[in-house]
């Protein structure tokens, strides 16, 4: 069994410098030119082979400049049944070229629903296999139970959506509970099931929290409910979130770096504007520029 994530994702991401999550979210009108094949219609074949052949030249990008990618399992699930095969061979790629998987899913229910869904992703031979996985907490923390389990027995991690990146997050997961944020709330009754998912090398725990790098304040209070949780950070880049707000919720490691979480980026780094409408090595070249920019801003801000 492989070992913890945190371990592997923490060990990785002191090695490369920085704690860049490459974000794979194929939406349709943004794939540039090069990979576009006929109308780009959700359900034509032609489009889900499109879709495969960014998200594996991306992939190829990536491999070795970063310890982690997110698919969104959302933008496959749009194009159909040939889309979720899309996505089962993007996380099995992934995955043969050294990344951390974590798929974002937000899967969240109750009793044998939420079994399923722990089993299609994080149990031992998982048809749909990544290395973490994003849920909801919001039905009960009862329905934490498989995901938790399946991710203690395979090396996996959990991330729970606490303070989203999202303006609308305020909705609800401010609302006083009585007397406290509910995310807040959330956080603390974490807490005690951290140690469950922790690695034996970093102390790091791979049940962690989705805290939006738009809320840096609100990352720092979370930091201090869930002190050794990863932070998968979203939010970064286009969405108005700097380097410095993403590492908010980050502590000292011991090189003396901020550590402590991924922080994610997807439009920035796949769809850079430059790499529109070029062809195929225009747009790798704009890829690696806009990796190489937020590799090096974030490396610097983990030194600061």
């Amino acid at each position: 069994m492989p070992g913890a994530f945190a371990d592997r994702f923490i060990e990785a991401s002191r090695r490369l410098g920085h704690p860049l999550c490459v974000g794979i979210d194929p939406h349709l009108p943004l794939i540039p030119a090069a990979f576009r094949a006929g109308a780009m219609q959700p359900g034509a074949p032609e489009t889900a082979a499109a879709v495969e052949r960014f998200c594996l030249a991306l992939l190829e990008r990536v491999a070795g400049k970063v310890a982690s990618v997110k698919p969104q399992s959302a933008c496959f699930e749009a194009l159909g049944p040939a889309g979720v095969a899309v996505l089962a061979r993007v996380l099995g790629v992934a995955r043969a070229n050294g990344l951390l998987v974590l798929l974002d899913a937000k899967r969240g229910d109750v009793g044998s629903t939420a079994e399923a869904y722990a089993a299609a992703y994080l149990r031992k031979g998982a048809p749909f296999a990544c290395d973490a996985l994003t849920v909801n907490a919001y039905l009960g923390l009862d329905t934490l139970a498989p995901f938790i389990e399946a991710a203690a027995e395979s090396g996996g991690g959990v991330f729970v959506v606490l303070r989203s990146s999202n303006p609308g997050a305020t909705d609800l997961q401010d609302l006083p509970a009585p007397s406290v944020p509910l995310y807040e709330r959330l956080a603390a009754a974490l807490a005690p099931k951290a140690p469950l998912l922790a690695g034996p090398e970093t102390g790091w725990s791979g049940l962690g929290a989705v805290v939006g790098a738009t809320w840096p304040a609100e990352s720092r209070r979370i930091r201090e409910l869930l002190p050794r949780s990863l932070f998968l950070v979203p939010g970064y880049g286009v969405q108005g979130g700097s380097a410095a707000d993403s590492l908010a919720g980050f502590v000292r490691g011991p090189g003396g770096r901020l550590e402590g979480g991924l922080v994610a980026s997807a439009r920035a780094i796949g769809f850079p504007a430059e790499g529109r409408e070029a062809d195929a090595r225009g747009w790798e070249r704009a890829v690696d520029r806009a990796l190489d920019a937020a590799i090096a801003e974030l490396s610097a801000a983990c030194k600061t």
